[in-house]
C-alpha cells in the first residue's frame, strides 16, 4: 500500500455516536409524555428511514433535497405511526439533534494524531450546516470539510468521491476514504481510492447488531481511530 496524502472520513456513525445522542435526546424532549415509545429502537427505524428516503431521492443537477428536511419528513411519519404528537418546535429540536452528534471516544484523538501527518477531510451525506455545527461542538479537527451537498448528488453516486479528490488536488490512489459503512468505501474504492474499514459494534445501540467483521478486500481494518493512526504511522 502507497502511504496517502490525506484521508476522507464518514461522519455519521463512523466519527460520531448518532444513536446515543439521538436517543437522549428524544428521552430529553419527550419528558416522560410518552412512556410507551422504545426510543432507542425508533432512534434505528429513523436511521433506517432515511437510509431508505436518501436512496429514493432523486439528484439531477441544479436540484438539491436536504437531509434536514429528509430527517424531518421521515420523523413525522415516524411520530404518527408511534401515535405521538409533537409541536412543531419539539418536531424540529428533535431533527436538530442529528447535528449535535458527540464523538465516538476515540475520535479527537485519533484524528489530532492523524492530522500531524495527513490531511484530514470529511466527506459525508449530511448537510454542510450539520457538519460544521457537530464538528465545532465536538472540537473535530478537520482540515476540509467536503459533503454531497457540495455535488448535488449523495454517496456512493460517484461523484461525490470525484469531487472531493478534485478539491484536494490529489489522485484518487494517494486519498483513503474511512467509514464503518462497507457500501461506501467499496464505492470508494471501485474509484481507486485506498479504503479503511473502522469498525463501530456500538453503532445502533447495545443490543443491536452492527457489521464489524474486516475484509481483506480493505487496504486496513481499524478497531477505532487510534488503531488506525498506529497502522498508519503516527
Amino acid at each position: 500500500m502507497i502511504r496517502p496524502k490525506a484521508l476522507l472520513f464518514d461522519v455519521q456513525g463512523t466519527a460520531t455516536d448518532f444513536f446515543t445522542t439521538v436517543t437522549s435526546e428524544a428521552l430529553r424532549i419527550d419528558r416522560g409524555r410518552n412512556d410507551g415509545v422504545d426510543w432507542a429502537d425508533f432512534v434505528n427505524r429513523w436511521r433506517a428511514a432515511y437510509f431508505t428516503a436518501v436512496a429514493a431521492t432523486p439528484t439531477p443537477a441544479g436540484t438539491w433535497t436536504s437531509v434536514h428536511s429528509i430527517y424531518r419528513r421521515t420523523l413525522d411519519a415516524l411520530l404518527r405511526d408511534a401515535g405521538v404528537e409533537y409541536t412543531d418546535a419539539d418536531a424540529e429540536d428533535l431533527t436538530l439533534a442529528w447535528q449535535r452528534l458527540i464523538p465516538w471516544p476515540d475520535t479527537v484523538a485519533g484524528l489530532r494524531r492523524l492530522g500531524m501527518r495527513y490531511t484530514l477531510a470529511t466527506l459525508s451525506n449530511a448537510d454542510v450546516s450539520a457538519v460544521v455545527n457537530l464538528s465545532k461542538r465536538g472540537g473535530l479537527p478537520w482540515d476540509a470539510i467536503f459533503t454531497a451537498e457540495m455535488v448535488g448528488a449523495f454517496k456512493p453516486d460517484p461523484a461525490t468521491y470525484s469531487t472531493a479528490a478534485r478539491y484536494l488536488g490529489l489522485p484518487h490512489g494517494e486519498i483513503m476514504m474511512v467509514a464503518s459503512h462497507k457500501y461506501d468505501i467499496r464505492a470508494a474504492a471501485a474509484l481507486g481510492f485506498q479504503t479503511a474499514f473502522v469498525a463501530r459494534p456500538l453503532e445502533f445501540g447495545p443490543t443491536a447488531q452492527a457489521d464489524t467483521e474486516y475484509d481483506d478486500a480493505f487496504d486496513l481494518n481499524a478497531s477505532d481511530f487510534i488503531d488506525l493512526a498506529d497502522q498508519l504511522g503516527t
